[in-house]
């Protein structure tokens, strides 16, 4: 039986296996529609083909790139706007566009915090999806985005307190701030051992973090052991709005 249909809004090339790759992969194993919006970097860069391979890995089609420029990497989209200084209205517009053409059942993106880095541009894709996710259904909101859509769930990629004391070493810098959340709060944990393989493909697939020593490449140079403990469960906010509904199972 296929699963919901599935788009993912994250921040950079590599977000979307990191933090949702197992699901991506899982939905898009049963047949279920799945896509992937990445709010930074320009279609000509190397960043922008390494996210093409990891998306063909994950079954989740190509990229849907907004273009804007990465915070930290004003080099990833030359004369375009950095992210978090792109008029609101507008990022916000062009999300409710993907969401009124792709029409999926489920959106995933950042929790409020951005993940446990706290990265600014991860912070900025929440607020932006979330906003896109109401204003999506909304008819006279955005008329030139397509016919209204209404997703019937928003969840976001979170890490729980317990998951953060046990690898937080080895996810964030030493002496850089990490941020978690009550494990209660986590909604749906998912296992995506079965999907391994194919997340793990799709993090190393960002060849670019590899090379430099960012988090894949931190994940590359672990043993298998522990890369599978690392990467085999995801965690999921399943978030409350008005006119939302239960989905009939679990991201």
């Amino acid at each position: 039986m296929s699963l919901p249909s599935l788009l993912a809004v994250f921040a950079h090339p590599d977000d979307e296996s990191l933090s949702a790759g197992g699901l991506l992969a899982r939905h898009a194993a049963t047949g279920a529609r799945t896509a992937v919006v990445t709010a930074t970097w320009a279609a000509e860069t190397r960043r922008a083909a390494e996210l093409a391979d990891a998306l063909r890995i994950l079954g989740a089609g190509a990229p849907r790139l907004l273009g804007y420029a990465d915070a930290g990497a004003p080099q990833s989209a030359p004369g375009s706007a950095s992210f978090c200084a792109a008029p609101l209205d507008e990022s916000v517009r062009l999300v409710v566009g993907h969401i009124r053409e792709f029409r999926p059942d489920i959106v995933v993106t950042h929790d409020a915090y951005g993940g446990l880095t706290g990265h600014a541009d991860h912070r900025h894709t929440h607020r932006v999806t979330t906003l896109a996710v109401q204003a999506a259904g909304w008819e006279q909101l955005y008329p030139d985005a397509g016919a209204p859509w209404q997703p019937s769930a928003l969840y976001l990629a979170t890490h729980p307190h317990s998951a953060a004391r046990a690898w937080g070493d080895r996810l964030v810098r030493a002496g850089r701030a990490r941020y978690s959340v009550p494990d209660e709060w986590v909604t749906a944990t998912v296992d995506v051992t079965p999907w391994l393989e194919q997340k793990l493909g799709a993090v190393l697939a960002h060849c670019t973090e590899v090379e430099r020593g960012a988090l894949p490449g931190r994940i590359a140079g672990l043993p298998p052991a522990d890369r599978a403990r690392l990467l085999s469960t995801e965690w999921y906010i399943h978030l409350e709005r008005p006119g939302f509904t239960h989905p009939s199972e679990a991201p």
